[in-house]
């Protein structure tokens, strides 16, 4: 099982997931820890899904989310925009108003974002 759901575990341990814990019982995987932000824990389950199916039989996963308070945290990379990131985020770059909002504290204008920033994006 631990092969078959490698990326799986690559992830969480890219994702540095706290209390993380990796069990095998009767052939299925038992998979625990806390994600950062609820972002965090929907790439966990997306790979999940990747893997095993819409609804895996043989992984159970139980992954908490230290943060609800935002979507996510993002440090800003040359040559993104808000609407890149909200595209990444969100579906639709054109919720880059909801992170510029919820940014004003450090961003004055939603055209002019740097590199190093770290910016809340916040749930929708």
């Amino acid at each position: 099982m631990r092969a078959k759901y490698q990326s799986v575990l690559s992830l969480g341990e890219e994702l540095a997931i706290k209390n993380g814990d990796v069990k095998e019982e009767n052939g299925v995987l038992h998979v625990t820890g806390t994600a950062k932000t609820p972002y965090e824990k929907n790439l966990l389950w997306d790979e999940i899904k990747k893997v095993g199916g819409e609804n895996p039989t043989d992984i159970m996963a139980n992954i908490d989310v230290e943060d609800e308070s935002v979507f996510a945290r993002h440090t800003v990379a040359k040559g993104e925009t808000l609407g890149k990131i909200a595209k990444q985020y969100y579906g639709q770059p054109m919720k880059y108003t909801a992170i510029f909002e919820a940014n004003t504290a450090i961003l004055k204008n939603p055209d002019v974002i740097q590199p190093g920033q770290e910016l809340v994006i916040p749930n929708l």
